[in-house]
């Protein structure tokens, strides 16, 4: 992961434009390629980020910038597939760190996403008429997938369960999906996120990447209630 802290101005140019203007902010810059930006008064959720796949490079300072500008130590710009750009000015860079992290072996989950998951392994079929359990927390180099299973047709799906499904969760079977389909024993893999509670933001994410969103009903996977589930 490189951090940097700089004096820096962003602009978005996609589907919609942003801009921020010249302050100082964090940089992050993680091995798998995005790219978010951070002030100082959030906890976790950036300015403004660059999910991948993405590239960084570093251009020449536009003429118009540099006119505004008067001093501009960088200029990156960062592409998605799409063509989107996030375009970052860095007047002045006050830090710029490189550290290995590692591979993160993940969240260890609570009580109910434990149970959740195993729950969910036993009644597999409730994902969709046919589905069948390969296996649960199947090991890849970057963690467990919580259930690996096979749909009707015979194709493999990747099942991330979460009491509460955020945006990181989708992030994270967004992970396991690229890594799976690169193995021709199992390509191609879909996705499955499925969550007591499932935000906006994550459906929408999930959606856009073609991942299938799941809502349990943990009383009725218990048995207490229906044992209807809600697929959307």
């Amino acid at each position: 992961m490189r951090l940097v802290i700089a004096e820096c101005q962003v602009d978005y140019v996609g589907r919609l434009t942003a801009h921020l203007p010249m302050a100082k902010r964090l940089l992050l810059i993680k091995s798998d390629g995005s790219v978010s930006v951070h002030a100082d008064d959030r906890a976790y959720k950036p300015l403004n980020w660059m999910s991948p796949p993405c590239w960084l490079t570093e251009a020449q300072v536009p003429e118009e910038i540099a006119a505004v500008h008067d001093s501009v130590e960088a200029y990156w710009v960062v592409t998605n597939k799409a063509g989107e750009e996030l375009r970052i000015t860095l007047a002045s860079i006050e830090h710029d760190s490189s550290h290995e992290l590692g591979i993160d072996p993940g969240l260890v989950k609570d009580g109910v996403e434990a149970h959740l998951q195993e729950l969910l392994a036993e009644h597999v079929e409730t994902l969709g008429p046919g589905h069948t359990l390969i296996r649960r927390e199947y090991m890849t180099a970057i963690g467990p997938v919580d259930i690996l299973c096979r749909d009707a047709r015979g194709a493999t799906v990747a099942v991330e369960i979460k009491r509460r499904g955020e945006i990181d969760g989708v992030e994270q079977l967004t992970r396991y999906l690229e890594l799976l389909n690169r193995d021709p024993l199992l390509a191609p893999v879909s996705g499955v996120f499925a969550a007591q509670q499932i935000k906006p933001q994550a459906r929408t994410l999930a959606t856009d990447r073609g991942i299938r969103c799941v809502v349990l009903d943990y009383d009725a996977l218990r048995g207490a209630e229906s044992t209807e589930f809600r697929l959307f």
